[in-house]
């Protein structure tokens, strides 16, 4: 147009400012306020709005207050585009500083709701979201279901449980958020309670009712919501969250067969294994004991990140194959893929469960020197575990004192550990009692106490430890195993050390 020199006018001008909105086109938007200010369009109350949209989805928030500012007439759309600008980039003082100042006649209900989701992202918000809430003249569906969702998501149920019964109107969100809520809380019979009462579902709620059953261990009634979902029950199509789901309860259960189930489903459906869910099935089948399947997945993967490396290389890591994982490792390094802390734990934990201390070394060496990676207490763990298993106790004692960062009990216990299986009495008895004084409720350290007197003949000693666990009321955590048995996966218990 312009090079035809075709007159633009206001309504063309907004329609390209719309565009470069959408686009996220800066450079054109701001040749698009140019000509605005040259054709004289500076005073236009609707183009301006167009022009502060445009910048604040941009994402230069500062050029949008400046138009903003030298607006003469302003309406409340240019207040909400500001506000919820504000809101978006979580400068939550300005955007209230904002709506304080906006003339009472123009604050209308989006205004109003802006503020209070702006407060649910914040980790302190709920008051200052419930002070707004109970101060609008008027509320809407969106206002209730926005002041429920900050009451579950802060756990405050039972004031969502008032608000939800004091509501003129419901929706299927209305009753998703209570069912996230009490799952979140771990009261997942409350939150079924609710999902079944639900007028009617969607794959929202099944998935906050899923997510809930995984989060509290109900792995299998999480599964019996997603077949449900699949069949006449609800007759609602999976979405990725779901699928990710599933395959996490699968994953705890190790019942492959469920998880080959979801896989052929995902296939069927073209769900797409580059992103999350080929992370997840990678995982499912190392942890249900398939590793070849976990590797066909990651191998048929094209665009792999490094997720999909790090979960096989963990995969690798669980089955002891810490050669295969440290192969995989060295491959990153030669394609040049950037691994970050969690590939470092993965693959030192498979060295360590592969008895492989010297690469074990150059792998914490080649994160620190050649990545700069800052070593977390789990990469000091996992080095503790590696010389403690090469039966180096003084080394991994060495190690521990050394560390720059405080051990935590996973560490103190790793060493422990080594001290009772290697028979080293004067490193294992100062640690188990640091131990026992950290956390006296936890079993564990005083059996490995137990066992390295008993491997010495220190029975007066024994006796003692056990008689403590039974004055403190303290069982030994009996061992567990599963076994899956045409379809049904079975649990089996090994007695605690008091019952002997």
């Amino acid at each position: 147009m312009l090079v035809r020199g075709v007159l633009v006018d206001e309504y063309s001008l907004s329609l390209v400012l719309k565009s470069c909105s959408r686009l996220q086109l800066l450079s054109k938007g701001m040749q698009i306020h140019s000509l605005m200010t040259k054709l004289g369009f500076v005073s236009d109350m609707f183009l301006l709005n167009c022009l502060l949209s445009m910048y604040i989805k941009c994402g230069i928030i500062q050029f949008g207050r400046q138009v903003f500012d030298r607006m003469l007439k302003k309406d409340s759309f240019s207040y909400n585009l500001m506000i919820d600008g504000y809101v978006k980039c979580g400068l939550l003082s300005l955007a209230r500083e904002l709506f304080d100042i906006m003339p009472s006649e123009m604050k209308n209900l989006v205004s109003w709701n802006t503020m209070i989701s702006g407060y649910m992202k914040l980790e302190n918000g709920f008051e200052s979201a419930r002070d707004l809430f109970d101060k609008m003249p008027d509320k809407d569906l969106v206002s209730w279901n926005l002041m429920i969702d900050c009451c579950a998501k802060n756990g405050k149920m039972g004031t969502a449980q008032v608000l939800f019964d004091r509501m003129p109107e419901r929706d299927v969100v209305s009753w998703a958020s209570m069912v996230d809520g009490y799952a979140r809380m771990g009261n997942v019979n409350a939150a079924r309670c609710f999902f079944d009462a639900m007028p009617q579902r969607d794959i929202i709620s099944c998935n906050a009712m899923m997510a809930g059953y995984v989060n509290n261990g109900c792995y299998n009634e999480a599964l019996k919501v997603f077949h449900d979902m699949l069949g006449s029950a609800f007759a609602l199509a999976p979405d990725g969250v779901t699928l990710l789901t599933a395959l996490s309860a699968t994953a705890q259960l190790g019942c492959i067969n469920e998880g080959i189930e979801i896989h052929r489903y995902m296939e069927k459906h073209g769900f797409v294994m580059s992103g999350k869910l080929g992370v997840a099935l990678i995982d499912m089948y190392a942890k249900c004991g398939s590793i070849e399947q976990a590797m066909n997945v990651f191998e048929s993967v094209q665009e792999k990140n490094i997720d999909h490396w790090n979960a096989m290389i963990g995969g690798l890591a669980i089955h002891g194959l810490g050669d295969l994982a440290f192969d995989l490792f060295m491959e990153m390094e030669r394609l040049s893929l950037k691994p970050d802390d969690i590939t470092f734990v993965a693959v030192l934990h498979a060295c360590g469960h592969s008895g492989m201390m010297k690469e074990g070394l150059v792998c914490f060496e080649i994160m620190r020197r050649f990545h700069k990676i800052v070593p977390k207490v789990q990469h000091y763990g996992c080095m503790v575990d590696i010389l403690s298993r090469a039966g180096h106790v003084e080394k991994a004692a060495k190690f521990v004192k050394e560390m720059p960062v405080r051990p935590n009990d996973v560490v103190w216990r790793t060493l422990l550990s080594a001290c009772s299986t290697h028979e080293n009495l004067n490193i294992g008895e100062p640690v188990a009692k640091h131990l026992i004084g950290l956390d006296s409720c936890d079993s564990s350290s005083y059996v490995l106490l137990s066992n390295m007197y008993a491997q010495f003949g220190l029975w007066d000693y024994v006796r003692k430890v056990r008689t403590m666990m039974k004055e403190r009321d303290l069982n030994k955590v009996p061992g567990c195993s599963w076994i899956e048995l045409e379809g049904t996966v079975h649990e089996f218990f090994v007695g605690s050390m008091l019952d002997s």
